[in-house]
């Protein structure tokens, strides 16, 4: 593909402007935060739409961070373009997750190892049953690993991937029962773009607040603060 070319209507990046890595945050000054703090010489390559991405080097290792947005439908348009039209081989979310477990607390991370949802983002497949979304095992061991280095408090498991922030009935309770950890909006779409194209994802979110027993953080906290999911996503390079 010619390095002249733009292969997409969303990002506005040239083929080869996007490094094979690329670590995700629903809101894109989380990416311009991650490009300030972790990137040695970041350059922007994207602003359509305002969904800021930067590509950098970490450690002498090229890697992009970018904003995707809320919700399936968001992050499954920003993926999938990474994916198959700008060569990306691993997608890293890092964002935020409401917690369903008595035991997990704000500030606390969740490692995604699979994503339950109630999307019908799956029927595109025309698959003859129901598919299950799941993380890349590499990714998924290193994240877990990252963790017990950094001493930082964390679960493996399931999350449930909500296409509604607004629900008239969320069955949180129900999902719990299943021994699901969180709730987000975004990582059934990944894991699943992921593997329809051959490739790597992982999603490592963090508490911010807590459905069980009403613990909150804010958007000023949520934005620059959650730092140990984004240790742990740049130690997996």
């Amino acid at each position: 593909m010619s390095n002249n070319q733009t292969p997409t209507p969303h990002i506005g990046a040239k083929y080869g402007e996007i490094a094979e890595t690329v670590i995700m945050a629903g809101d894109p000054l989380r990416a311009k935060f991650m490009a300030e703090k972790f990137l040695e010489n970041p350059v922007q390559f994207n602003n359509v739409r305002g969904m800021l991405g930067f590509t950098g080097t970490r450690d002498g290792k090229r890697v992009s961070v970018m904003g995707h947005g809320m919700g399936m439908p968001s992050l499954g348009i920003y993926t999938y373009e990474l994916f198959n039209f700008y060569g990306v081989k691993t997608i890293i979310r890092v964002g935020s997750a409401g917690s369903i477990h008595p035991g997990l607390h704000v500030g606390d991370l969740v490692i995604a190892m699979g994503a339950c949802t109630n999307s019908n983002y799956a029927a595109q497949y025309e698959l003859p049953g129901t598919y299950a979304p799941i993380a890349s095992y590499d990714l998924l061991r290193g994240a877990a690993d990252a963790c017990e280095r950094f001493g930082y408090s964390y679960k493996v498991g399931n999350v449930f991937s909500s296409d509604v922030f607004y629900a008239e009935n969320a069955h949180n309770d129900r999902w719990m029962k299943m021994g699901v950890l969180a709730v987000e909006m975004e990582v059934a779409a990944l894991y699943m773009n992921a593997a329809r194209s051959g490739n790597r994802a992982l999603a490592v979110c963090t508490i911010s607040d807590h459905i069980l027993t009403g613990e909150v953080t804010t958007a000023e906290e949520r934005q620059n603060t959650f730092t140990h999911m984004m240790d742990v996503a740049f130690s997996l390079l």
